[in-house]
């Protein structure tokens, strides 16, 4: 496992072990890692040297990305599956993925969800999963394996949070205010933590072609009578390059916040999403 002793340290800069593979020895634990924007940040990061832990809800999601990282990327996987929204669910699982690959260096809070509705039909329910999924499950993971990056004094903290944390949409309040709080956690914990050798930041992506953006484009088929491909391309109209983002670009604006040179960079919110958020 890297820490700042064993990093070597020249005017200023930190300087990784290996180029090609700079998370060699470091452990990445990926919520929502199943699918989309999950499964490409645990496929980069394992690319990187990384050994990763999948988490979801989904078993059979799991155990795919688990034998593509695999075969990939030659990667050690491990997957469990998991509703982290669920009080203390997490406590048992991290005990096998600890045991599985070691204390996780690395942490991607990727697991959120999308639910649209007008505020006045935004009921306590709709609420609540929006809270629970998208900023809760962030500070429960993060509880429980914060103590032991305190202990190596070292590690990577990224939330990804979404455009909806810095801006506004429409019939989505509950989705923009928990990715608002997400970035505020973000934030507040940066500063706690400036002291040490772990870093937190987040990720902002735009519309991004993944299965959640493709229930966005069933939803605004069936509410306006568009075909998919016009949906799609109303989505892609926020992007000012007119385009929907690629998980694989999230992915490696999260592999770069990960690595052990971007040392200074923390409590930031890097937007991936062409222009659209400055």
């Amino acid at each position: 496992m890297i820490s700042r002793e064993s990093t070597a340290i020249s005017d200023s800069k930190i300087t990784p072990k290996s180029s090609d593979r700079p998370l060699e020895g470091q452990h990445a634990l990926v919520t929502g890692g199943g699918r989309g924007i999950g499964a490409a940040i645990a496929m980069t990061l394992a690319q990187s040297g990384a050994a990763i832990s999948l988490v979801g809800r989904t078993r059979a999601a799991l155990d795919e990305q688990k034998f593509r990282i695999e075969e990939a990327a030659n990667a050690p996987v491990f997957a469990v599956d998991v509703d982290i929204t669920q009080d203390d669910a997490l406590t048992p699982a991290l005990a096998d993925i600890v045991e599985a690959q070691g204390p996780v260096s690395v942490l991607i809070n990727n697991a959120g969800a999308a639910r649209s509705a007008p505020f006045h039909r935004t009921d306590r329910a709709l609420w609540d999963d929006m809270m629970a999924i998208n900023v809760t499950a962030a500070y429960t993971c993060t509880q429980a394996v914060l103590p032991s990056m305190r202990a190596d004094d070292w590690g990577r903290i990224i939330n990804v949070s979404s455009t909806a944390g810095l801006s506004g949409y429409r019939y989505v309040s509950a989705y923009c205010a928990a990715k608002h709080a997400l970035v505020g956690l973000t934030r507040a914990l940066a500063l706690e933590l400036s002291d040490t050798g772990i870093t937190v930041n987040a990720v902002c992506p735009g519309f991004t072609d993944t299965d959640l953006l493709s229930d966005a484009v069933r939803n605004i088929s069936a509410k306006t009578g568009m075909d998919s491909e016009a949906a799609r391309a109303e989505l892609a109209r926020n992007n000012p390059q007119g385009r929907l983002i690629a998980p694989e670009e999230v992915a490696h604006t999260v592999a770069w916040l990960c690595h052990p040179i971007s040392s200074a960079i923390t409590g930031q919110s890097i937007v991936v999403a062409g222009g659209e958020v400055m």
